[in-house]
């Protein structure tokens, strides 16, 4: 670990070849899944936050844009097709070193079901979400300006920094 020359932060640097090996935030991509009124949520069945609610949503792959990811994590955790919207929020998990972004999106119908990830998914009526049982503070902050911007007839782009851990 040091910091190589014209760089200003410690990297790891390889003593044999001198390759930097840089440790960069990941990103991590879902969405809000709407149908008829309803959010799906998907209580997931892996750690960390096992047995707890969220949105569709995970770790982006190489060669995908973002709205790609955030449809095929819709397919891998909830068994379901979404058309992809317009971007919803941006939450920079800084103790995780993750930048989590979430989209709007709409399901055409509602068949869903439970991927590997997921012990279950539901439906739900916005009064009927889990509050106290969500998984993570980027699916609270995200879920909540999605129905305050439903409510207003709008569709802004909301940002959020979370610096600490959940106990």
């Amino acid at each position: 670990m040091r910091i190589p020359p014209g760089d200003h932060l410690p990297r790891y640097v390889c003593d044999a070849c001198g390759a930097i090996h840089y440790q960069n935030p990941r990103l991590i991509v879902g969405c809000v899944p709407e149908h008829e009124g309803r959010i799906l949520l998907c209580r997931r069945a892996i750690e960390p936050r096992r047995g707890f609610w969220t949105v569709p949503a995970g770790f982006m792959e190489n060669g995908e844009t973002l709205q790609q990811a955030a449809a095929r994590e819709s397919r891998e955790e909830a068994l379901i097709e979404v058309e992809i919207g317009s971007m919803l929020s941006i939450v920079h998990v800084l103790h995780a070193h993750q930048v989590h972004v979430f989209f709007r999106a709409a399901m055409s119908k509602d068949e869903h079901g439970a991927g590997p990830e997921s012990l279950e998914t539901a439906l739900v009526h916005p009064e009927d979400i889990p509050w106290n049982d969500l998984a993570f503070p980027s699916t609270d902050f995200s879920l909540r300006r999605y129905l305050e911007d439903r409510a207003a007839g709008r569709e802004l782009h909301h940002f959020a920094t979370l610096e600490r851990r959940l106990r």
